[in-house]
């Protein structure tokens, strides 16, 4: 008998894919797709590799500060290059707007340039000013919008890990060149950059193994330190 409740129907199931011609019709949207994403990816990969270019150029530039101390025409040729990577990028910017919401899909094709573009400015805004780059002034240098093209967090911390690889070479050279308090500038430097580094949960396997190398260029500069130290007794 009845319970005079009305039982409801059975939730809609979405349209199975039969047939030849339904698969086919399915197929041929995914194609396109692909198709569409493969032009996307091949626009980005030859202003990524321009923005290679661009960063070997800067470094080129930039390794001329390990034959003497740094000069205003010196950093100034390397500080022509951010002009070059900030017209880039925007370039890159334009190409992402096109598929909003897709910045991660593509996000591994200019991981690493980017990475690279933030150690040597990075390194370059040391040398000018003894300071750290930080994250906001890096995407001032760079043009980018943290609503629109961003600099992921994680390139700017691995760039800073690629930036302090050049510090021990530098203090070398620069001790060599007669500037015996450049170790503990550097060391102090490093110290602190060591320190914050120390309050993030690093996830990211490859950035913990940057930060490692961190420590050791740290150590590096304080052996330059104290053998300048005990020189000077």
């Amino acid at each position: 008998m009845s319970d005079g409740n009305v039982s409801s129907p059975p939730p809609s199931m979405p349209p199975a894919i039969n047939g030849s011609a339904s698969m086919e019709k399915q197929f041929k949207g995914l194609l396109a797709l692909l198709e569409e994403s493969g032009v996307i990816r091949e626009r980005i990969k030859s202003v990524v590799m321009e923005i290679e270019s661009a960063a070997r150029a800067m470094h080129s530039e930039l390794l001329l500060v390990h034959r003497s101390l740094p000069v205003p025409e010196v950093l100034e040729k390397a500080r022509a290059q951010i002009d070059v990577l900030k017209d880039l990028y925007r370039r890159l910017s334009d190409i992402l707007r096109e598929c909003p919401g897709q910045y991660y899909r593509y996000h591994e094709d200019w991981r690493s340039g980017t990475q690279t573009v933030v150690s040597l400015i990075a390194y370059l805004h040391y040398l000018e000013m003894g300071s750290l780059l930080t994250h906001d002034q890096a995407e001032e240098k760079l043009g980018l919008d943290a609503s629109d093209f961003c600099l992921d967090i994680e390139d700017y911390l691995t760039g800073l890990c690629f930036m302090s690889n050049e510090m021990p070479r530098y203090v070398v050279n620069q001790v060599t060149a007669g500037d015996y308090d450049c170790p503990r500038k550097i060391m102090k430097f490093l110290t602190d950059l060591h320190a914050s580094f120390r309050m993030l949960n690093l996830r990211n396997d490859f950035l913990r193994r940057k930060f490692d190398s961190l420590k050791y260029d740290l150590r590096r500069v304080e052996e330059v330190y104290y053998d300048v130290k005990i020189e000077a007794w």
